[in-house]
């Protein structure tokens, strides 16, 4: 016996489904709940919108808050480490957790950056 014809006696036989009755078919599928039902849930199940205000400023903003936000991670992660290493009353935890949470904001952002960048080379690409 090879190891191949081992390894076919030990896999387990697929089980086919069995077809189900038109029927049943109808039953199983998904039924749309209305939205007079999902008002009904409580808060904390559901949160729905307070307001239909679309928000201003468009892709700019988004972009500079994004950036804003890093840099500001950025910083504090920096001050952690300056305070960790003069020794004032910083925790090693806090200050791993800063350095941490300002390098994953900064690859997102990188990230988010060349998915942009792509979408715009392949806009470019386009026929017209």
């Amino acid at each position: 016996m090879n190891p191949l014809s081992a390894l076919r006696s030990l896999a387990v036989p697929a089980v086919r489904p069995e077809p189900m009755a038109p029927a049943a078919l109808e039953a199983a599928k998904p039924k749309a709940i209305p939205f007079t039902e999902l008002e009904k849930l409580s808060p904390g199940i559901l949160p729905l919108p307070t307001n239909t205000v679309q928000p201003s400023g468009g892709f700019e903003k988004i972009a500079t808050d994004l950036v804003g936000e890093v840099s500001a991670k950025q910083a504090e992660a920096g001050n952690a480490v300056n305070g960790l290493i003069s020794g004032k009353n910083v925790s090693l935890h806090q200050t791993m957790i800063a350095m941490e949470e300002a390098s994953i904001s900064f690859q997102l952002m990188v990230e988010v950056r060349n998915k942009l960048l792509e979408s715009y080379q392949e806009l470019m690409r386009m026929q017209m």
